[in-house]
């Protein structure tokens, strides 16, 4: 008896496969070469949405800045700024296949506005009650951090559950991100997908 396949990697770009795999708590990475792989780490990062942490000087600097902030207004704009570093696991294919989950509506963004220019945010993937953080991006100082703030504020506000990260950094240790095992992970995604909530 022969191995059925189910997918080939043309079709794990295809949108609706591609939130089904991110439902299941994988996320896609191209390497250097271009290769895209889904990637599901043992240990995960997330930044509870219930026990967050905003730096002080942040909520400061948040204060007194001209920063304006948006929702979804500039959402393949914020993805190309993204992927325009020196460095960057977003390939020319994953853009691509990025503009499918923005058309199903699963994709969104924070914009930060200064002067009318976009000057930082973020994007990340949505599964009913989950948010799956992908990037972000700053041309001023502190934009992207303002950016993650108000996508805490918008998430909570919205009801979501879940606000996955994939992995730690220092950057995000300032919001309070904690790792946990992946059956964890799977726990909050289970608790995620019984709510049905919007982003916009």
């Amino acid at each position: 008896m022969s191995n059925r396949i189910l997918f080939n990697k043309k079709d794990l770009l295809k949108p609706e496969n591609m939130i089904l795999l991110y439902a299941r708590g994988a996320f896609p990475m191209a390497d250097e070469s271009g290769e895209i792989n889904w990637y599901v780490p043992e240990i995960r990062t997330i930044i509870p949405l219930d026990r967050f942490n905003i730096p002080r000087s942040l909520k400061k600097f948040m204060q007194s800045s001209n920063f304006e902030f948006k929702f979804d207004s500039a959402t393949l704009e914020v993805v190309n700024y993204c992927a325009t570093r020196e460095h960057t696991w977003i390939s020319a294919e994953l853009l691509e296949s990025y503009k499918g989950l923005y058309q199903l509506g699963h994709l969104h963004s924070v914009e930060v506005y200064q002067s009318r220019e976009l000057v930082g945010g973020l994007y990340g993937v949505t599964y009913r009650g989950a948010f799956f953080g992908e990037s972000m991006f700053s041309k001023v100082s502190q934009a992207s951090k303002c950016a993650l703030v108000k996508l805490i504020e918008r998430l909570r506000e919205k009801g979501f559950v879940l606000l996955d990260t994939q992995y730690q950094t220092e950057h995000l240790m300032m919001f309070g991100a904690e790792e946990i095992p992946f059956h964890e992970f799977a726990d909050l995604l289970l608790m995620a997908y019984k709510k049905n909530v919007t982003f916009v």
